[in-house]
């Protein structure tokens, strides 16, 4: 359990440039096995790598379990955040959620995702080099705001997207908030943030619109109705974590996957011919991207909107494997690439929930009120499961079919907190993805 009061902290808010299991992790299940305690910035915590009771924890939301992070996780982001609400008032936030982002919300939306995806494509394209992580995080963070607070850095006075920059460096570190520290430049990333959310939320109750346009018009009707649950603060810091998500798990993603398409032409080869039937199939070939045509995509790929990533460096092409383009069907070979992608990405390191009262599993007791982090990566990289599980080899996949979380994958979260944004990222994702194989190289 560490010292007192400081536990393990330092420990755990380590440094880790590794690609496997984070060390903190690794040495703690070498020694105790794959369930054990700590103490992490004052708070006992059990730390699960056992994928049995992860998968039961998901299952018990809301009866034995339920969504917890520390405090320092709070105050990054509010203490009235989505991850932090439970119950009635969870369900709605969802779904208000959901009513921006759904199907048929989306089906509207693809149109203006094409045109950017294909404005910055060609301006990229200009250029000697692109930073493609910082590039992406830019094209995808100015979309969103752009849908949901009609945000225009063109015509702001201030960067909202810096003030995220700011904050995504500190979001894992020791949380000590003294200037100079990764944790306090975080904070002042967050207050900046905050306040230009909130200026523009007040600066919008004084000139409403007459159509709802933007998630801050529908933030003002609900806010504006007697028996509402909804308060500025709770819909503040509910803009503030999606906006994000955008920002930064749907980039690193999309920058993952590009990385392994280069290191691996047949997978390439395999999504040029399916975009390119396609187009062939249109009769106009200079209509956009159709509903029915992206739901015929099998590239499709999903966000992770938790706030932690490791980046993975792949170590052999296909061919080391000993297999040939016709071992595979070409439909699996694509939805193996992105289930094998998201297993060795580990976006999300760390999953926080609370028990509700004692709880008994495998002859372990876990008190009341403590803590519980799931943890991804030890499950993804579990060589029981995985063999090598190091080695990017999308031909493990053969034959599985992934509806959602399961024991051993859990890459979107899992229960009822399963991410909301996936069908949204998917579709950023797919008609980026067309226009790069289709028209570029």
């Amino acid at each position: 359990m560490g010292w007192p009061l400081l536990g393990e902290s330092l420990q755990f808010f380590a440094p880790n440039m590794s690609s496997d299991i984070p060390p903190f992790v690794k040495e703690r299940m070498e020694r105790y096995g794959p369930i054990f305690r700590t103490s992490l910035v004052g708070r006992p915590v059990i730390v699960s790598t056992d994928s049995d009771l992860n998968y039961f924890i998901f299952q018990q939301e809301g009866h034995l379990f339920q969504s917890w992070y520390p405090d320092t996780f709070t105050e990054i982001f509010g203490r009235q955040n989505v991850g932090s609400l439970h119950g009635f008032l969870y369900k709605y936030l969802k779904s208000m959620v959901l009513d921006l982002f759904g199907p048929e919300s989306l089906k509207k939306m693809i149109p203006e995702v094409e045109e950017t995806a294909s404005r910055n494509l060609k301006m990229w394209s200009d250029q000697d080099s692109v930073d493609l992580k910082d590039a992406t995080a830019r094209m995808i963070f100015d979309l969103t705001a752009k849908k949901l607070i009609s945000y225009d850095p063109e015509k702001s006075s201030e960067n909202l997207r810096e003030n995220f920059v700011a904050f995504m460096q500190g979001l894992i570190s020791f949380p000590l908030d003294i200037p100079g520290t990764a944790y306090h430049k975080c904070m002042q990333g967050r207050q900046k943030a905050m306040k230009m959310l909130k200026n523009m939320l007040q600066e919008r109750r004084l000139k409403p619109r007459k159509h709802r346009s933007d998630f801050f018009d529908h933030v003002l009707e609900e806010l504006q109705k007697e028996d509402t649950i909804l308060t500025e603060a709770i819909a503040l810091d509910l803009m503030f974590v999606l906006l994000f998500a955008s920002f930064e798990t749907t980039s690193l993603a999309l920058t993952l996957a590009i990385k392994f398409l280069v290191e691996h032409p047949l997978v390439l080869k395999e999504l040029r011919q399916e975009h390119e039937a396609i187009l062939r199939r249109r009769e106009n070939l200079d209509s956009g991207i159709t509903w029915k045509e992206y739901k015929s995509m099998t590239f499709t790929i999903q966000v992770f909107n938790q706030c932690h990533f490791l980046f993975y460096k792949a170590r052999k092409d296909f061919e080391t494997n000993g297999l040939s383009s016709s071992t595979v069907l070409k439909d699996q070979l694509k939805l193996q690439f992105i289930n094998e992608t998201v297993r060795l990405a580990n976006i999300v390191p760390g999953i926080f929930r609370k028990t509700l009262r004692e709880i008994k599993f495998k002859g372990y007791t876990i008190p009341s009120g403590w803590a519980i982090m799931v943890c991804p990566p030890a499950v993804h990289l579990n060589p029981a499961k995985y063999k090598e599980p190091l080695e990017f080899n999308p031909w493990r996949w053969d034959g599985v079919e992934l509806n959602g979380a399961t024991k051993h994958f859990m890459a979107f979260g899992g229960g009822m907190r399963f991410c909301v944004g996936t069908e949204f990222t998917k579709v950023q994702m797919a008609v980026f993805i067309h226009h790069l194989v289709t028209k570029f190289e």
